[in-house]
């Protein structure tokens, strides 16, 4: 079966469906900000308790969310093919898994104290890490089932709503924290447990409306009735196709977090300069990763109807589409690296030139980095589209550990490159998974497409 789409309007299709995508990004990408600015405006300790428990909250959730990323394209396959029970039965058995997840990790974040000092960090910083994590660690339950519901209805081209919830999570974590981080309004002053505070309101509140409107959207498929009863074979269909996604997460967000390390031995100008760097690129990023989830989507609903040909067409139309933002990326970091690492910066900061300067030659790195790193999000999102993730898990850890941080290693500190070498090191192990996994969706599309 096939559609026999135009490029046109297989381009039509995925901005309708990524658009709301790439801005819901964007604003989940401001509540991660919002949080950091007004802990920055409150104390340097607060920000680096929020930091350093914000942290290990982030890299539990990441791994978790691969439940939830399995969700979409078996949700979208199982619409396209016109299987109802299976939207049901896979997304019900993709909360039982990640509240089974969730449940697992609360007591490393309510009991993080230990593990903290363990890791070498600083005893004050610890103690305040850890009251931070025992409130937000509890927000990992509502959270982990917001992107499962998110994913369910992004796999339904829901996508408007799934940009306005996150949009109004957005403003409710910024009044939230205004009053409890600062005291303001008559509430109490609470620091860095305000905004944990906060975060854990965020979610629950984001978690109701969501299950609300979904009673309300999609009563043919009846999500949360009898909701108890176990399904173990859709059970371990969502296991198996989430786990690998998950691990595939940590091993980036592990790569990163091993830049950072290193940059960080180069000094704290330099890794100021890095923090700059990355909130730069992370937002260019929210634009791939929205077009990448789009790319699941369609991917899943073509391969669910048996239309190869379909998702060989959408797959070569929003990976131009992609090239052409990072093409616009590179430009816009070539052309003015000052002017957008200088926004971040307080015109009175002593180090403002020096981290400038820094800043500018990682910028020039991420402009190589930002078309890599579009070509391996994509190639995932495709791939998960396809339902095939263990072998891109495996690529992606040998890319990413196996040669972007040796090389970034080596770059960085053996052959004197400082950090420009680090990043260069990165954008060579995105790359590698890039290009393998290309090789890979492309080979899949070959031996089933003629």
């Amino acid at each position: 079966m096939t559609t026999g789409l135009s490029y046109r309007q297989h381009a039509r299709a995925t901005l309708l469906l990524g658009m709301p995508l790439i801005g819901s990004h964007l604003a989940q990408f401001a509540i991660n900000l919002s949080d950091a600015v007004m802990l920055g405006w409150y104390s340097v300790d607060a920000l680096a308790a929020e930091v350093l428990g914000g942290t290990l909250w982030f890299v539990l959730f990441i791994v978790g969310s691969g439940f939830a990323w399995a969700v979409m394209p078996m949700v979208a396959s199982a619409q396209a093919s016109g299987q109802d029970t299976q939207v049901r039965r896979v997304t019900r058995m993709g909360i039982w898994a990640s509240l089974m997840f969730g449940v697992a990790v609360l007591p490393v974040m309510i009991w993080s104290e230990p593990l903290l000092l363990v890791l070498g960090q600083d005893p004050g910083t610890s103690t305040l890490a850890a009251d931070y994590l025992r409130i937000v660690g509890w927000s990992i339950l509502p959270a982990l089932l917001v992107m499962v519901l998110k994913s369910y209805l992004a796999a339904l081209e829901r996508t408007q709503v799934v940009l306005w919830i996150t949009v109004l999570a957005v403003g409710l974590n910024i009044v939230v924290n205004y009053l409890l981080i600062f005291g303001n309004g008559g509430f109490p002053e609470m620091g860095v447990r305000g905004a944990a505070i906060a975060s854990l309101c965020v979610s629950v509140a984001s978690l109701l409306v969501l299950m609300i409107y979904v009673v309300w959207a999609t009563p043919e498929h009846a999500l949360f009735q009898r909701f108890w009863r176990p399904d173990w074979e859709a059970f371990g269909q969502v296991f198996r196709l989430g786990w690998p996604i998950g691990v595939t997460s940590l091993a980036e967000v592990a790569l990163f977090a091993a830049s950072s390390v290193m940059m960080g031995w180069l000094g704290t100008v330099a890794l100021a300069a890095h923090g700059i760097a990355l909130q730069v690129t992370s937002a260019i990023f929210m634009i791939h990763l929205g077009l990448s989830n789009a790319a699941t989507v369609r991917a899943a609903q073509a391969y669910g109807r048996g239309d190869v040909s379909g998702v060989r067409d959408g797959a070569s139309v929003v990976i131009v589409m992609s090239g052409m933002i990072a093409a616009l990326t590179v430009v816009l970091f070539l052309a003015m690296p000052e002017i957008l690492i200088g926004l971040f910066l307080n015109p009175d900061e002593p180090a403002r030139i020096e981290v400038i300067a820094i800043g500018t030659g990682l910028l020039a790195a991420a402009a190589l980095f930002q078309l890599v790193d579009a070509g391996q999000v994509m190639a995932l999102g495709l791939l998960r589209g396809v339902q095939d993730t263990r072998v891109p898990m495996i690529i992606a850890a040998l890319s990413y550990w196996v040669v972007g941080v040796p090389i970034s290693y080596l770059l960085g500190f053996t052959f004197g490159m400082g950090g420009v070498g680090i990043w260069l090191g990165l954008a060579v192990g995105l790359a590698f998974a890039g290009v393998f996994m290309m090789a890979r969706f492309w080979g899949w599309s070959a031996r089933l497409g003629g």
